[in-house]
């Protein structure tokens, strides 16, 4: 649909266009009307009509003045129709002279006039598509010569002055860098570019794989460097469901300068790996005074996390891993530095996996997939996350083995003891029989079993002088040191301990 504004001083004529023309058929829609020459150059303006249909012969300002001065004032293309009447052939030939080509005669007759409307139709739609046609190849080759600034290529004196001549539209330039997951930029480029076809001096600029920029211009002292034109506000909304990485760079006055915006807004994307917000558009002005660090002892971080694995202490690893985030994040280290840390540590940990079990650790390996650290949508949290990750289901791993061992070593324990205690048998004989630390052996029986070592020697040896004292043929004395006691004290203590009577008086019980 095009619009049409209707002039005429006279109502019955306006009313009768209205009325008898069926434009929306035609393809128009009126978008206003008024009754002079100095009201239609007011609304031409206002309202932006592809087709004017004046009468000539007005107050205040002829349609023929009208259309001259409008000529004059360079502003968008326009065509213009003609009414008048057969005695005022005069003005048609003078209309001529500003380009006008289409009459209707007064009093316009409708068959007559959707003839030459439909005429007009054609031509603006041939005018459309040649603007079409002209504004992408305009559009293409902008895009080009930025590509060419931005690889450092020299381009011709006449392509300079071309993209000075672009540059002097805006007061000012910026670049926004824009970089995705590899599954969601197809799509996000196609929001981008849907998008900017209905923006002035707004280019849309393939860069790496997975990254695009856009380079806009700005009007105004409220849009100078830093700050982010409605453009970049809707792109933020468009793209809120995604992961997305946006920074604007230095603003410049040409697009001659445009490499400069692109460098500096790449420095502002680094600074997305410590901002906790995906969404958030970063600044070079935010970020310009905040250098990164490249100096960082890593060896007593790391010393921290390994003693917890190899304790298999799981919360003093969370606890390092939470110490070395606040770290980084506190000094601002370089997230190049903070990859390199990540990666080795996660090495480690393989490596000490890869001492348990090979296959373990070829799995962890391929779970966390450590080349990913080196890619650019990555923040401290998602390295960090990783890395905590895979200490602890290294940790949660180690411990179930060592849990699988312990079991079947226990049975092996618990069996030696009731084979061997009516003997001299202590803690440390037993730690010596199967190799193991007497604190550790110590903590296993007690997890095992429920009590220490030396409730269940006692308990083993009460329940033998039971079964003896039923028998009837030893002395107490005998059935002390048949079942491990040097002294019957001892033996009596713990006795009367379990049974909360005197061997003599157990004896009664059974007899």
């Amino acid at each position: 649909m095009f619009k049409v504004l209707l002039i005429d001083d006279e109502p019955g004529a306006i009313e009768g266009m209205q009325m008898w023309i069926n434009w929306q058929e035609l393809g128009f829609e009126v978008c206003g009307t008024c009754n002079n020459g100095m009201e239609g150059l007011q609304m031409i303006q206002d309202l932006g009509p592809d087709l004017v249909v004046t009468d000539v012969n007005m107050p205040l300002m002829d349609g023929l003045m009208m259309i001259e001065a409008w000529q004059k004032m360079e502003s968008k293309p326009v065509r213009f129709a003609i009414v008048s009447g057969y005695s005022e052939f005069e003005y048609a030939q003078r209309s001529m002279r500003f380009g006008v080509n289409h009459y209707l005669l007064k009093p316009v007759i409708p068959e007559e006039a959707e003839e030459e409307l439909r005429e007009i139709h054609q031509e603006l739609l041939d005018a459309s598509a040649q603007q079409s046609l002209t504004r992408i190849a305009s559009y293409e080759e902008v895009v080009s010569l930025i590509k060419r600034l931005l690889n450092k290529q020299l381009i011709e004196e006449s392509d300079r002055s071309h993209l000075s001549k672009v540059s002097a539209d805006k007061e000012e330039w910026n670049f926004c860098l824009i970089q995705t997951e590899p599954s969601s930029f197809a799509d996000l480029r196609e929001r981008a570019t849907s998008l900017l076809e209905q923006e002035d001096r707004a280019y849309l600029v393939d860069l790496d794989m997975n990254s695009f920029g856009i380079v806009c211009g700005y009007d105004g002292s409220a849009n100078r460097e830093g700050s982010s034109c409605r453009i970049m506000h809707e792109l933020k909304h468009l793209y809120s469901p995604y992961r997305v990485f946006m920074a604007t760079g230095a603003g410049e006055s040409t697009l001659l300068q445009i490499e400069c915006c692109y460098h500096t807004a790449k420095e502002a994307m680094s600074y997305q790996f410590y901002d906790q917000a995906d969404h958030r558009m970063i600044s070079f002005k935010s970020i310009r005074n905040k250098p990164f660090h490249y100096h960082y002892d890593q060896m007593q971080l790391m010393e921290g996390m390994i003693a917890a694995i190899t304790l298999l202490d799981k919360s003093g690893f969370q606890k390092a891993v939470e110490s070395a985030a606040s770290s980084f994040r506190e000094m601002l280290i370089a997230p190049e530095i903070v990859k390199k840390v990540a990666i080795h540590m996660l090495y480690r940990i393989i490596e000490i996996m890869r001492e348990a079990s090979e296959v373990q650790a070829e799995s962890l390996i391929g779970k966390y997939r450590l080349s990913r650290n080196s890619g650019s949508l990555l923040t401290l949290n998602d390295v960090m996350g990783d890395l905590l990750s895979c200490g602890e289901e290294c940790i949660d791993w180690l411990l179930s083995e060592q849990l699988k061992q312990s079991q079947g070593i226990i049975h092996a324990i618990n069996s030696y003891i009731r084979e061997h205690f009516a003997e001299c048998l202590s803690i440390k004989k037993l730690a010596e029989v199967f190799y193991l630390h007497p604190v550790y052996l110590g903590q296993l029986l007690m997890k095992k079993n429920g009590i220490s070592f030396h409730e269940l020697l006692h308990d083993l040896r009460v329940e033998e002088a039971v079964r003896l004292l039923g028998e009837n043929r030893l002395k107490n004395s005998e059935i002390a040191e048949q079942v491990g006691y040097s002294h019957y004290s001892q033996f009596l203590k713990q006795f009367e301990a379990r049974k909360h009577m005197s061997p003599n008086e157990y004896k009664k019980t059974m007899f």
